[in-house]
Parts: C-alpha cells; sequence; structure tokens
C-alpha cells in the first residue's frame, strides 16, 4: 500500500475510539449550555490560510521541520497533500492552546526527529534530502523488536518509533480535519447542519 493509504486506514480504524468520549465527560457535555467556537460558527480556517500568517506557538525552524515532515507523510497525489491542507497551520493553532505538558510532549517529538537526524546524517532533518528523509522516517515507523531474536520479551519501549507515532497521530489527525482530508474521506462539501433553533412549542407544552 503507498504510505498515504497506510495513513488514511489508520485513522478510519483508530477515530471511532479517538472521537467516543468517555461516558461522564459525555454526560457532562449533554448538560452544559457552553458551544465549541465551532460549534458557535466561528471558521478559524480564514486566519490559517491569511498571508501574513505566522506562527503562534511554533519557532520558525520547527514550523518548516512541521511542514516537511507532513508532506513527507501525507504527500499530494491526484489529490493535494497535508502542506496544501495547511496542517502545520492547524497543529500550530490547535498546540497554543493545549497544556504545557502536551506542548512540551509534541516539541520532544519534533526535537527527537531532529537530534536522530544530526546523528545518522550530521544535519537537522530539514535539510536532508528527500532520500535521507525517507530512510530516517523508515528506520522510526516500524518497531525495533529486539525480542525476536532472543524469544524474551521486550521490557523497553522503541522510543523513536513512539516519537514517530505521536507525530504521524498529530498530522493525519490535523489533515483529515480539514476540508482537503474530509473530501478524501467521501465528504461532498455540503454541510448536513444548519443553524440551531431552540423548541418553540409554547412553555409547559411539548407535544
Amino acid at each position: 500500500m503507498k504510505r498515504r493509504e497506510l495513513i488514511r486506514t489508520g485513522f478510519l480504524a483508530g477515530a471511532a475510539v479517538a472521537l467516543r468520549p468517555p461516558a461522564g465527560k459525555a454526560q457532562n457535555a449533554a448538560q452544559s449550555s457552553e458551544l465549541t467556537l465551532a460549534q458557535s460558527g466561528v471558521d478559524a480556517s480564514k486566519d490559517l490560510a491569511a498571508p501574513g500568517w505566522k506562527p503562534l506557538f511554533l519557532d520558525e525552524h520547527q514550523n518548516e521541520t512541521l511542514i516537511v515532515l507532513s508532506d513527507l507523510m501525507i504527500p499530494a497525489t491526484d489529490t493535494p497533500g497535508a502542506k496544501e491542507a495547511l496542517v502545520n497551520r492547524y497543529i500550530d493553532l490547535v498546540l497554543a492552546a493545549e497544556t504545557p505538558e502536551t506542548q512540551r510532549a509534541f516539541l520532544n517529538s519534533l526535537g527527537y526527529l531532529d537530534g536522530e537526524s544530526m546523528r545518522r546524517f550530521k544535519a537537522a532533518f530539514r535539510y536532508l534530502s528527500r532520500e535521507d528523509q525517507d530512510i530516517l522516517l523508515h528506520a522510526l515507523a516500524y518497531v525495533v523488536n529486539e525480542s525476536r531474536w532472543t524469544g524474551e520479551a521486550n521490557a523497553k519501549p522503541d522510543v523513536g518509533h513512539v516519537h514517530f507515532e505521536a507525530l504521524k497521530q498529530r498530522i493525519m489527525t490535523a489533515y483529515y480535519s480539514s476540508q482537503i482530508g474530509e473530501k478524501e474521506l467521501g465528504w461532498d462539501g455540503a454541510f448536513a447542519h444548519g443553524p440551531y433553533a431552540g423548541c418553540d412549542h409554547p412553555e409547559g407544552n411539548h407535544k
């Protein structure tokens, strides 16, 4: 399978579980009258596509690294890829509102990629040739399982693979949350729901 097809399959397999809120949170959400920005009709995509866009959270090097990485993971084919979907800008916007712990975790994963790139190729990831970028990502994409030789359980996680998966999850979630990604999943561009209207029955009469 091609890289995009593998990522798309992985996204679909995990989407139902990832998007299903825990019972307690679902109940609290049902009891709350507050709406999210998206539910209120705020369209952040216009700001993300603005010519003068600047990152809110990432620095210039981190942003450029993310652009290169996302384009490698979801390249343009007969349909637009992650770069065209402005995946880096969406991730930056989300990270700016995340907890410090989540922000550090993302930067650690991005930093690990650069660290491995420096160790193996003596240059930051964004400056490598496309061939060397692919070689590095391929090495991180698959778990190094020492137990296949010894028959013993491998107690240590493959750190590189963990960071790779964290970055891949962010990128594919951002891509398939965009209009470009949703259309690739089959969305026809039509919005199913109009503005929310409250109950118009008289008080006490809901028959």
